[in-house]
């Protein structure tokens, strides 16, 4: 397989699952992290590595290294790999999604950016979902095909502030987001969980990946679960719910994408008695202000590239002490109700990305 994004928490757990199946690493693909990737490569032996940046070049355990984004497609191209398994965070991982596709492969998607900014694009036939929340859709849907789907509904744990006093959010600190309650994730998936940008994210994915419902329209929602247990479920037009229950591992949604025919135990069960109780909470636009734009985002999902290009500015500001934590969510819904035109192609897609950047930069 191709790895991109070998260092993150999605890629270490892509390759203990690879190293379980016995699945080559053909490339490795990282940022900044060079000591974990030069144990990662020690181990894996890939054929190909790429980073990020130039200067770190000779710090790199291996004989063929490539740098930039460029390089990343490119070795995409160059791979003999099936798979590619995209765990790149932002913007930055939709060429490589686009191209793994172009050359016929499986693609294998947590850059969320991908189907956010271009899934009118995307042959999403190609693409295993491997974010907890759409592979627990997924899941629950197996077997299912005779059964009318009403609503999908994904979970949140509700991000660093969830149980902070509203008040205190206009002085919240690039160190106070990353305080997650459930886990430690990269910084700017912690900001988007804060934010609760990631799950309207998740939600634009969901649609594009399984559609609006042939005879009835599917609805697309969210809700906090603050334990994270529950990662999806799907209301079927007969009054019955179902649920996905799984300790939050990354591993089993990997696991299926690198063996289809997985068929062995690879998490523990959830002790329902031990967890002993769930709480469920709205999400409100008071505390997640961006939420006010979820339902016209999801009636018109080819926008999606608005909010995803003025949310990778406003947070290059917020990191950069520019503009406040608030003035994130803030800036998405500036953006999203200034631009108005879809994009018609892929070229466009990069265009208004680029337009959408350099107003949120301006923005006062």
């Amino acid at each position: 397989m191709v790895l991109l994004g070998s260092t993150g928490s999605i890629g270490v757990n892509a390759l203990l699952v690879a190293q379980k199946f016995g699945i080559d690493v053909e490339v490795l693909v990282a940022g900044k992290n060079i000591a974990l990737l030069n144990e990662q490569i020690a181990k894996h032996r890939p054929k190909l590595v790429v980073i990020a940046d130039e200067r770190d070049k000779t710090l790199v355990n291996h004989p063929d290294v490539l740098c930039g984004e460029d390089a990343i497609v490119k070795a995409i191209e160059a791979s003999r790999s099936e798979l590619v398994v995209n765990a790149l965070v932002g913007f930055l991982g939709l060429r490589p999604t686009l191209k793994a596709i172009e050359c016929g492969k499986r693609v294998a998607l947590a850059n969320k950016e991908s189907l956010v900014a271009c899934g009118a694009f995307i042959d999403t036939s190609k693409i295993q979902p491997i974010d907890s929340e759409h592979f627990g859709l997924w899941y629950l849907l197996q077997g299912q095909k005779n059964r009318s789907v009403e609503k999908m509904i994904i979970t949140a744990s509700g991000g660093a502030f969830r149980d902070w006093d509203i008040t205190r959010l206009q002085s919240a600190t690039l160190a106070d987001t990353q305080k997650h309650p459930n886990w430690s994730m990269g910084q700017k998936i912690t900001i988007d969980s804060a934010t609760m940008v990631n799950k309207m994210f998740e939600l634009l994915e969901a649609r594009w990946l399984f559609g609006v419902g042939e005879e009835t329209p599917i609805e697309y929602n969210a809700i906090i679960e603050t334990k994270s247990l529950i990662h999806a479920l799907i209301d079927f037009k007969d009054g019955s719910t179902t649920a996905h229950f799984a300790d939050a591992n990354m591993q089993l949604p990997i696991a299926y994408a690198l063996n289809r025919s997985m068929n062995e135990q690879i998490l523990s069960h959830v002790d329902l008695l031990k967890v002993g109780s769930l709480e469920f909470r709205e999400i409100t636009s008071e505390r997640y202000p961006v939420w006010e734009i979820k339902k016209e985002l999801l009636s018109h999902p080819e926008l999606g590239v608005i909010v995803n290009a003025a949310n990778e500015a406003a947070i290059e500001r917020f990191i950069a002490k520019e503009i406040g934590f608030m003035d994130i969510s803030k800036a998405i819904i500036d953006a999203f109700s200034h631009f108005h035109n879809a994009p018609k192609n892929v070229d466009d897609v990069f265009s208004i990305d680029k337009e959408v950047r350099r107003y949120v930069g301006g923005l006062a």
